[in-house]
Parts: structure tokens; sequence; C-alpha cells
């Protein structure tokens, strides 16, 4: 399912003011549809000691999705730039010359390079930790109020497309009788005509119960009357998995396999069907499945 959610914090340095500026910590969450779990981080270096912890937050609330998640740490551009330290500065220019000397060509250092490094946030990765996972237990409460809000919008797509199959099972139950007994007399209509019919009575008799066993059996075979059965009962589980989700599992990996029956079924029910009819009703089901099945992937 898709969400973003951001957010981010101000930190004071725990460094002299006069060497660095506050610092932001922020953290973003991207979400796009994904029929697994798919983490993936994109965080400064000195901050990957936090990522298990991160993983583990997230992985505990998200089930499935494509999920990106961002941190960035700034130094605070609205606090202004603290005057460089004569301390810092001195650091500086001897590293400066200890490279000059042994790379005689190396350029000397700018003072747009001056500035920057008197800026850099100063603040201990380590105890960034409790503001980090903050920040993603917010994140990521907004990103699951925006997935909530989607799949309320899929779900109720879901149950619109429920109903339509529901009309097809309903418009092909009455079909099965009148399907059997057609395929029986016609079957048996073909039967007379290759035996002409102009034999002796005992003959005819003995030919007319083979027929009859014969139409039998082939009528036993497209008989969809299970696979319709079957059919309406797999809908009425999707309904009931929709309008009343589990509280702690998603219905998604439910659903995915109840998508798999219907389709299953429909099958079934094309392969046995012997009328242009049932026919139609057939391909109408699997049309709908598979616009099922792509959106059941995006629920969680």
């Amino acid at each position: 399912m898709t969400g973003y959610a951001s957010t981010q914090v101000l930190l004071a340095s725990t460094s002299p003011p006069s060497s660095s500026a506050p610092v932001r910590l922020g953290l973003e969450i991207r979400s796009v549809n994904s029929r697994f779990l798919d983490l993936g981080f994109r965080m400064p270096d000195e901050l990957r000691m936090h990522e298990a912890a991160l993983r583990d937050l997230i992985s505990a609330q998200l089930k499935r999705g494509k999920v990106e998640v961002r941190v960035h740490l700034e130094s605070d551009q609205q606090a202004g730039l603290a005057p460089p330290d004569a301390a810092l500065l001195g650091q500086l220019s001897q590293w400066q010359t200890q490279v000059q000397a042994v790379l005689p060509q190396a350029r000397g250092l700018s003072v747009a390079d001056i500035l920057k490094w008197s800026v850099q946030p100063q603040a201990n990765p380590q105890d960034l930790g409790p503001a980090l996972l903050q920040l993603a237990q917010d994140a990521l409460a907004s990103l699951l109020q925006a997935r909530s809000r989607e799949g309320q919008r899929l779900g109720q797509h879901l149950l619109e497309q429920v109903g339509q199959l529901q009309a097809l099972v309903a418009k092909a139950l009455p079909l099965v009788p009148t399907l059997v007994a057609q395929q029986r007399q016609r079957f048996l209509d073909r039967w007379h005509e290759a035996l002409g019919l102009g034999q002796e009575s005992a003959n005819a008799d003995q030919a007319q119960d083979r027929a009859l066993s014969e139409a039998t059996a082939f009528a036993i075979r497209i008989d969809v009357a299970e696979e319709l059965t079957r059919l309406g009962a797999h809908l009425a589980e999707i309904t009931q998995c929709l309008n009343h989700p589990p509280a702690k599992e998603g219905v998604g990996k439910r659903l995915d396999f109840l998508i798999q029956e219907l389709h299953r079924e429909a099958n079934t029910l094309g392969s046995k069907s012997a009328a242009l009819e049932m026919t139609r009703v057939g391909v109408d089901m699997k049309v709908l499945i598979e616009q099922m099945r792509e959106q059941v992937q995006n629920l969680e």
C-alpha cells in the first residue's frame, strides 16, 4: 500500500556553541505497493548503528509494501553561523600543512571549506537513538493512517466487485439443470440418428439404455453446480474478511488465498462449460477475479 510521512526535530548540539550549531534530525517513510515487506534505509553512516532498532520497530507494524526510510542529520541553517573557534582554525591550518608537505599540489582550504567544517553537527550519534526512534514512531503512525484510508477505499471497491461476482453466480445457477437436460437430450438424439431405430425393439431398448447411461455420465462431467457453490462460499468469506478484518492479523494474505481459490473454480467452470452462455459467464468471472487479485496484493 502506498503512503508517505515525514517528521523532524531540532536538537541542541552537545559541543561548545562557538564551534557548532544546533542539529536538525529528520526522518521520512515512503511506501509503495508490494506483495511482501521490503525495507530499505538511506541514512548517514554515523547513524547506521540505529538501523536494526528502526527495522524492528517498522517490521512490527508493517507486513507488506516496499518501504524506504530516509534519515538526514544537518546543521540548523536558521540558527546562523557561529564564529569559528580559534583552536579549530589552528588545527585546520596544521592539518593543511601536514597534507601539503606530502602532497605539494593539494590546494589550500577555502573560506567555504573552513565555514563548512566549523558548523558540522557535533551531536553524539549514540545520544540520537531515542530521538530517532521517536521520530520513526511518529512518522509510522502518520503512515499507518494514510495506508488505512487507502485500504478502506480499496476494500469498498473489492466489495463492489464481490457483488458483481455474486450476480454472475446467481445468473449461472439456473442454467445448470437446463444445460444438463439439453445435453442429455442432444446426446440421445444423436445416438438415435446413428442407430437409425430401424432395428428390433429389443435392440432399440438396449441401445436406448446404453445411450441414457452415456448421457448421464456426460451430464455429470459438465455439471458445474459444485463449482458455483464453492464460488459463493469463497465470496461470502471475502465479504466477511473485508467487513470484519482481524484486529491483529492482516487480511491481505488470507484474501490472496481466497482469490486463488476463486480463480481455480472459475477455470474449472470454463473448462466444463458446454454452452456459450455459461462460457460467457466464466469469462466475465475471470476478468473480475483478475482485477480483484491485483487490488488484493495492495492490502495488508
